[in-house]
């Protein structure tokens, strides 16, 4: 029996899909946003990492990854994607799905060193 590609798709990525208008499936796992993020040291699992999570349908590695409560929504993974898939809405995404469950970040903000964009959208998210 042929399992076809619709049957693999789960209720959480079609949420995050339709919450961020971002579809999932033509990311091919470059790399580029997670070489190009400016937290990806911080994060343990990269940004690239979380897609491919959710595309195989591992919802539970995907939800528990520092790196959607990391990303500082600075949209450099979406200016470096060939594909055009804007990882910081689906990151956004992620956090309203899981907010909404009841689910909230356990971290600290994110270190000093980090560069000055991802600091300013980091305090810009997490503030009033």
């Amino acid at each position: 029996m042929r399992i076809g590609r619709d049957s693999l798709r789960t209720e959480l990525l079609a949420k995050i899909e339709e919450i961020s208008g971002e579809a999932l499936a033509p990311c091919y796992q470059c790399g580029k946003c997670s070489a190009g993020c400016p937290l990806e040291k911080e994060m343990g699992i990269l940004p690239h990492q979380v897609i491919r999570f959710l595309q195989l349908g591992w919802e539970k590695t995907a939800v528990d990854a520092r790196a959607i409560w990391l990303c500082a929504a600075c949209h450099t993974c979406a200016a470096r994607c060939p594909r055009g898939v804007d990882l910081s809405r689906v990151m956004e995404a992620l956090r309203v799905v899981l907010l909404r469950r009841g689910g909230r970040p356990d971290l600290a903000p994110p270190p000093a060193e980090a560069p000055q964009q991802a600091l300013v959208a980091f305090s810009r998210k997490y503030s009033g």
